[in-house]
């Protein structure tokens, strides 16, 4: 499950304003739309603030991809200089970091400042006593995870539970031994948990559990099992205790606020019910979807107008929209059927594999002059695959992200990008 486990690994952390201030490079903290947020001591000895303005800083911030970058800025009283600089995304903003001179114990440095930024944030979003998650961090999580699940069409829901009588342990054997069986409780949770999906203490005896790539149906076996886990486990020094949940999937069209108002009434039907029971608001984005596209609705459709005029090429190119399709079918059913996702999965890979092979030796046999920058990209993106796989199977990411991958950027992406570009090899041969 990902879970933050609780830690006062770095109890006396200086706030993170402080730690950018008194930083040796200048740093700007900008929020996700650009705007300046800090400017620290450094960078304004440095440079003056339009320096931001400028249109290669503009890019980088823009595209915030990790790594160093060399550009020309003007310094104060100091012309043109060039300079190396890199964007960190720190939370939901921005940290621009530039340097003229990066030598090795600024480097040391700002390895430091990493992981003390990376150590306030996690202290920042977890929960001191049981070290679930926070409702802070859920605020901050759960618009990107409804974004994911309406672009990529894949289910998304909520499970919300509380302990049953809970007051009545803290009556008869104390605060402290009720403040023992939450964080009893989130290890139960844990354990019951997949992976992929995060607990977050909502406050009191409540929790939420969100999980992405998962229906209500899904959702309900789910939360059937964490029911039937806490009811077999004794708490220490407290015995047996029971939770009640609530399991409402995510509609596309409605807003969080109405999602977690949904979860909430089933929680209260659970509890009205008896307690010690799963209540589920049997509605979501994925009968929804199913019932206007069938399988799935999203398509690679094949057309002449892609073929480049080689024959083993086209077929290739072919069956791996043919193969994506595939994938993409499996994605949506791979609650209830994960082997079909399996085997779909291995298909594909498999093919990209012996499609970027074959199609290296084609290219090499008519003198592809760019056809060792192309046969890099072809490397990357097998290992990105490979990478995002194990992602997956760690709880990492989800599906959603490896199909959007293997679907748009290698199949579709690519052979619209970077394959047409030999293309003109084969014209001759289209009659």
């Amino acid at each position: 499950m990902n879970m933050s486990q609780s830690s006062n690994a770095w109890p006396d952390a200086p706030p993170m304003d402080d730690l950018i201030q008194r930083f040796p490079l200048p740093i700007a903290l900008l929020d996700d739309g650009g705007a300046v947020l800090i400017l620290n001591e450094c960078f304004e000895r440095t440079y003056d603030p339009e320096v931001l303005d400028l249109a290669p800083l503009q890019d980088i911030i823009r595209k915030a991809v990790p790594g160093w970058k060399t550009v020309q800025v003007s310094g104060r009283g100091q012309g043109q200089m060039e300079v190396q600089a890199q964007v960190v995304r720190v939370r939901d903003n921005l940290m621009l970091i530039l340097d003229s001179a990066m030598d090795p114990e600024l480097q040391r440095k700002l390895d430091e400042l990493h992981v003390q930024i990376a150590q306030l944030e996690r202290l920042s979003s977890i929960d001191s006593l049981t070290g679930a998650w926070n409702r802070a961090h859920f605020d901050r999580v759960v618009a990107s995870e409804l974004e994911r699940s309406i672009r990529f069409k894949q289910p998304v829901s909520l499970i919300f539970l509380d302990i049953d009588h809970f007051k009545q342990v803290n009556d008869t054997y104390g605060h402290q031994a009720g403040d023992s069986v939450l964080c009893e409780l989130v290890q139960v949770i844990g354990a019951a948990d997949r992976s992929s999906d995060m607990l977050f203490r909502w406050g009191g005896e409540e929790f939420v559990v969100l999980a992405p790539s998962t229906g209500y149906r899904a959702g309900s076996a789910l939360a059937e099992r964490m029911r039937s886990d806490v009811e077999q486990h004794r708490f220490t020094g407290v015995g047996p205790v029971t939770i009640s949940l609530g399991v409402a999937e995510h509609i596309a069209t409605e807003s969080a606020e109405i999602w977690f108002h949904r979860v909430d009434e089933a929680l209260y039907r659970a509890k009205e019910g008896g307690r010690n029971r799963v209540d589920v608001d049997q509605r979501g984005g994925s009968d929804m979807w199913a019932a206007e596209s069938g399988p799935s609705v999203i398509r690679l459709v094949w057309q002449e107008a892609y073929e480049c005029g080689e024959p083993t090429i086209d077929g290739q190119h072919c069956k791996l929209f043919e193969l994506g399709n595939a994938l993409l079918d499996a994605s949506f059913k791979s609650e209830s059927s994960p082997e079909v996702f399996s085997v779909a999965l291995d298909k594909l890979l498999a093919h990209i594999v012996k499609h970027f092979a074959d199609e290296e030796a084609i290219l090499a046999q008519h003198g592809y002059n760019d056809l060792e920058p192309h046969r890099l990209i072809h490397a990357a993106l097998i290992a990105r695959a490979s990478e995002l796989k194990a992602a997956v199977a760690a709880g990492k990411t989800t599906l959603g992200d490896l199909v959007e991958f293997l679907a748009n950027t290698v199949v579709a992406q690519h052979l619209f990008k970077e394959d047409r570009k030999y293309f003109p090899l084969f014209k001759k041969h289209i009659g």
